[in-house]
């Protein structure tokens, strides 16, 4: 995920969530995703985590950024999305 988003560089920050900040990234296939990395003060644990990931995984909707994978490596735990272009929900909702 480092190669993917460029060592997560600056330029390819989306935004920054409660949890943490966004990244665009593309994979070695083209494929462009989001990585969210988790805030290490986010307070949440690998079992809280893991929790999140599992109920992520079973919502699918057609509405809904598809959850492709996770991460955890050391203290660090990201989740990987889709890649939706345009604005954020948050932008359209409240302008």
């Amino acid at each position: 995920l480092a190669t993917a988003t460029n060592n997560f560089d600056w330029s390819n920050k989306l935004g920054q969530g409660g949890f943490g900040p966004v990244y665009m990234g593309k994979l070695q296939d083209g494929q462009e995703i989001a990585v969210k990395r988790l805030s290490r003060a986010s307070g949440q644990g690998l079992e809280e985590f893991m929790n999140e990931v599992v109920v992520l995984c079973k919502l699918q909707h057609r509405n809904l950024v598809k959850l492709l994978g996770c991460c955890i490596e050391g203290d660090e735990k990201m989740l990987v999305y889709e890649y939706m272009s345009n604005k954020s929900l948050d932008a359209f909702i409240f302008g």
